[in-house]
């Protein structure tokens, strides 16, 4: 059985995301003081009583407006009201009952879900704000106050939500998911390519760089397995980004990096490799994620029988440290190859989880020595003991030598060649680590 969906909504600017981020005990979601700064719909699990759900941060809900960006926001939030389980509604106790809010608490009797009524910012301790009695107005029962900063009142909060939830059936285990972040500068399409994946519109798409903020999670399920895809934020160069909310955004960006399986690095098929996709690319590479580089908006392209061959040669050549990466060639717009993204980030992830036993490395490290031999210095030979792995994700390997200083680069990377040749591992990145052993 599916875990329960608990969705917090309200008008902007009552402190959702700050309620999110205090339920959820982490800084998942950005927080500050303007409207309209959470746009898409943000997923974390929580856990209360020993009950594990899903919790749901949803931009503000704007009743009446004819801007792009804040309709599409409040088509989120209705998308998170239609498959909430149990719904919070936010307000806000400083500036008090609002007409938006009636509106808001309007559309959710309509949902015709359970609702619970939240009243942020009672900050205070000691006996109740007369105040708060003014939203029993809304017709929505008992509200209950709560400060998002301080934390009061959010057990009582949850206890309410806990109420309305199922029976609880043992829950499946997300470890064979595979975690794939989608990520390049602005405007490449990262966006369209999560949406045309899921098959709706799951996240904001908008020719205005910038328009994607949080790292977005994403849960699809299929024949090649279970899958979470995290859109993120366009990365720009530091010297260009001078706003708050997007520094914010990159750093979010840089978190699902690093807790990603697997990176979609995308690139923009008019633009070719462009300086900001090397250092988009080099984080990934850094981090040890699986890659893939994505080459998106193939169907605007003129063609000929080996423009795709030149493209990726080029991409070869400006991305010369990820030779390992598979590049996939697609269209997000029309779905063209979009399928085949789930069968290689699953079979990127099942190579930088891959395993080799010591005694096949050694096998490997005594042909590739005999072949090339040791580089030499002052009549002193580089002697390569034995090697084995250390870890996994990506695959580490530790190699004993005689002198860490004639263990030169160029002879690290005939290694990893060998190692590659040998058992694939393609996608992801390799470590090799050198350590010194005394000879007796």
């Amino acid at each position: 059985m599916a875990k329960p969906i608990v969705a917090i909504v309200g008008r902007p600017n009552v402190g959702k995301s700050m309620l999110f981020n205090k339920l959820v005990g982490r800084r998942l979601s950005i927080v500050e003081d303007s409207p309209g700064v959470t746009r898409d719909r943000l997923y974390a699990d929580c856990d209360w009583n020993g009950r594990r759900f899903t919790l749901v941060d949803t931009g503000g809900i704007e009743p009446n407006t004819d801007d792009h960006i804040l309709s599409f926001m409040r088509e989120q939030a209705s998308v998170a009201i239609d498959n909430a389980t149990v719904i919070i509604f936010l307000t806000d106790l400083k500036t008090g009952l609002t007409a938006p809010d009636r509106e808001v608490a309007s559309l959710l009797l309509r949902s015709r879900k359970p609702v619970v009524l939240a009243v942020n910012k009672a900050d205070s301790t000691g006996p109740v704000n007369p105040d708060i009695y003014e939203f029993y107005n809304l017709g929505l029962g008992d509200p209950i106050p709560v400060s998002a900063i301080h934390g009061h009142g959010t057990g009582d909060l949850l206890d309410a939500c806990l109420s309305y939830f199922p029976p609880e059936e043992d829950q499946e285990a997300d470890e064979d998911i595979v975690r794939v972040a989608v990520i390049g500068k602005p405007n490449v399409g990262k966006s369209s390519l999560v949406n045309c994946i899921l098959g709706e519109n799951r996240v904001i798409v908008s020719d205005m760089a910038g328009t994607t903020r949080d790292a977005v999670d994403s849960y699809v399920k299929n024949d090649y397995g279970e899958y979470c895809f995290i859109d993120t934020a366009g990365l720009r160069k530091k010297a260009k980004v001078d706003d708050r909310i997007e520094t914010f955004s990159a750093l979010r960006s840089a978190i699902a990096i690093e807790r990603a399986d697997v990176c979609l690095i995308m690139l923009d098929a008019r633009d070719g490799v462009t300086e900001q996709d090397t250092k988009v690319a080099g984080l990934a590479h850094e981090a040890g994620c699986a890659s893939i580089i994505v080459v998106n908006k193939w169907d605007l392209i003129e063609k000929d029988s080996k423009t795709m061959d030149r493209m990726r040669e080029e991409i070869r050549r400006d991305l010369g440290y990820m030779t390992y990466a598979p590049i996939l060639f697609l269209s997000a717009l029309t779905g063209q190859r979009v399928c085949q993204v789930f069968e290689l980030a699953s079979f990127v992830a099942g190579q930088r989880s891959m395993r080799i036993t010591t005694g096949v490395l050694n096998e490997v490290l005594a042909d590739a020595v005999s072949r090339v031999q040791p580089p030499t210095d002052r009549g002193r030979r580089l002697k390569l003991y034995y090697m084995t792995q250390a870890g996994v994700k990506p695959p580490h390997f530790v190699v004993f030598v005689n002198d860490l200083r004639l263990f030169h680069f160029s002879y690290q990377r005939y290694l990893e060649n060998r190692i590659r040749s040998t058992f694939g591992l393609e996608g992801t990145p390799i470590r090799i680590t050198a350590r010194e052993k005394r000879e007796k």
